[in-house]
């Protein structure tokens, strides 16, 4: 009896090594497919700690945007780049580690260490002073480069900004919490892609809502770089770091100077307006704030209208 139990023990566990293998080789043949299909759209220059790939357009003062959780920079080439860059030179970014950016380590994923990364990477562009707009995560990026590069900064055009430690996530976000490093590489090397591929649509109705998702975001807006391995593994670490990092950031709000401004969807079901509006409001009294009603988290690509009239008042602000 024994002896036939270690042989079913024995053969389940072959059959589930032999699934995570398969899903393993699976997952990377995704990710070559979407590489092939969506190839990296602009530079890719060297900084300490990583790689930053970014798309430079246009001429004139220098925009820098910054998109935020499992974004890409198409997150804003979408609709607003395009938009600005007759009349400015506008720099889409992918976050380090995030698209085709790279990080060294999962230090790097630290706000600080992402903002002192995208600081170096302006200096050697020569990208001097430029508007930094930041989108969620990337918000909070934008706010990091204020605080601790203030001189490298002209102001802030912060879309739905993640700008404090909330009670507790968005659940859309629950299968990032994985705190260990290797159970999150192991889990993005075989169950990551299966899995956002099951869960897509309903996570971009929850992303986007209550507005509809649009139909081309997956290759437009940069979605389908979210199926690989390494993209799993960069936004588990990124929220890892938001609890490390956001509330010595949120104690500090009151020391920028520059202009800042923040635009909301009162819909937002990703991170709550009135909390997020709360942090920069009680330190900020130059706060430049609009919220629009009936609009959710991708305020850029839901509403680009309305984003861009956003940038451009803060430009005209930040630029004197």
């Amino acid at each position: 009896m024994t002896s036939t139990i270690l042989i079913v023990l024995g053969a389940l566990l072959l059959l589930g090594l032999a699934i995570l293998a398969g899903l393993w080789i699976w997952s990377r043949m995704v990710a070559g497919k979407v590489e092939a299909a969506m190839p990296p759209v602009g530079e890719i220059v060297d900084v300490a700690g990583g790689k930053i790939h970014f798309l430079d357009q246009g001429q004139g003062r220098p925009i820098v945007v910054i998109h935020g959780l499992a974004g890409h920079l198409q997150n804003f080439t979408y609709a607003t780049t395009g938009a600005l860059a007759g009349e400015y030179r506008v720099i889409a970014l992918d976050r380090p580690g995030s698209g085709y950016s790279e990080r060294d380590s999962d230090e790097q994923a630290r706000i600080p260490e992402q903002a002192r990364m995208i600081a170096e990477w302006l200096e050697a562009q020569g990208i001097e002073k430029p508007l930094i707009v930041g989108h969620s995560l990337g918000g909070a990026v934008a706010l990091a480069l204020g605080l601790l590069y203030p001189d490298s900064v002209s102001g802030l055009a912060l879309v739905a900004p993640l700008t404090t430690l909330p009670d507790e996530g968005a659940k859309v976000f629950d299968a990032l919490k994985i705190a260990n490093p290797g159970v999150r590489r192991a889990v993005a090397a075989t169950l990551a892609v299966p899995m956002s591929i099951r869960r897509g649509e309903q996570s971009l109705a929850f992303v986007f809502g209550p507005n509809p998702a649009p139909a081309d975001f997956s290759t437009r807006g940069g979605g389908l770089l979210g199926l690989r391995p390494r993209a799993f593994v960069a936004a588990s670490t990124d929220y890892q770091a938001v609890a490390l990092d956001m509330p010595a950031l949120t104690a500090r709000f009151a020391e920028l100077k520059m202009p800042v401004g923040v635009l909301y969807g009162d819909s937002d079901r990703v991170l709550d307006h009135r909390l997020h509006l709360d942090a920069l409001r009680s330190a900020i009294p130059q706060l430049d704030e609009e919220v629009l009603a009936g609009t959710g988290h991708m305020v850029q690509i839901s509403e680009p209208d309305a984003t861009e009239a956003f940038i451009r008042r803060m430009a005209e602000k930040s630029f004197g």
